[in-house]
Order: structure tokens, then sequence, then C-alpha cells
């Protein structure tokens, strides 16, 4: 039972986490932010995402510039990291986690763009979650590579 009303308030943290609160009510900690939506381990390697995701008449989404920022510090933890082990990819999946939140937290984007951006973020969090919990040195390797590919992907389609 307690396992269902957190997750119900993940779930709508999630869904009010680019919300119209002022920032100082907001406050997201690990894991609480979940995606119920279940995912085969083919999938969480893919960039499926990339099929439903759009453009605005063809140019890049304005995001805020704490979207941005978050992002930007993702692609920071990849170039500063060269994971050799499990330990290794697990850390890089906590930075990671914490840069994915701040997005969350941060994010005051609404309309299309807003609605665009999840389409980028939801297979993200499924990503990160994973290579937190990878069991194999090879299901992280291909878990990072994908989560690199989503994240570099993101200013294909935002600026």
């Amino acid at each position: 039972m307690n396992k269902i009303v957190i997750l119900l308030i993940a779930a709508a943290l999630f869904f009010t986490g680019c919300k119209e609160q002022p920032k100082e009510n907001t406050t997201i900690k690990n894991n609480e932010v979940e995606h119920t939506e279940h995912h085969t381990e083919s999938n969480l390697v893919s960039n499926d995402w990339m099929h439903n995701i759009q453009l605005d008449n063809g140019a890049k989404w304005e995001a805020n510039p704490e979207t941005n920022q978050g992002v930007t510090k993702m692609k920071l933890a990849f170039a500063q990291n060269n994971p050799k082990d499990l330990k290794d990819y697990h850390e890089l999946a906590e930075t990671l986690n914490n840069d994915k939140n701040f997005v969350i937290k941060e994010c005051t984007m609404k309309g299309p763009s807003h609605d665009n951006l999840h389409v980028w973020l939801l297979p993200l969090i499924d990503k990160i979650d994973a290579l937190k919990e990878a069991k194999t040195l090879e299901e992280a390797q291909q878990i990072y590579k994908s989560i690199e590919q989503n994240v570099n992907a993101y200013d294909t389609y935002f600026e």
C-alpha cells in the first residue's frame, strides 16, 4: 500500500515537475521521479523516441535556460568520465540522475515545446534508472551508449 502511495506521489511530482510553482517550493530527491511505463531491455538501448518527437515547424524548440544548463551538465559528465568498470557506470548514472532531476525541477516550458521535451526526457529517465541497476559490464556499456546518443540528440530538437 505504501509503495502505491509513493508511486502516485512520484508520478504527480513528475507531471508537475515542469511546473508553475515557485522554485523554492519544489524539491526533487533521487528516485522520487519515476516513470511507470515498462520497457524491455531492447527498448532501453533503442532511440525509438526519435520517431515521436517533432520540430517547431522545421525549427528547434526554444528551451528554458535551466533545461539547457542541465543538458550541458549531462554532456559534461560524459566528457569527463571514461567508465571502466560497473562501479564507474553506476557512479555516472547517479551524476546523470542528479542532472536529469535538475532539468525536471527547473523546467518552466509549456505547450508543444514542453510536450516534445517529455518525448526526449521520458526514455532518458528509464535509461538512467537502468544504468543505475545494470548487473553486467556489457549491459552497462550498451545503456551508456544509448544514453549518450539520447543526450547528444537534444541539440537536434532544442536550443
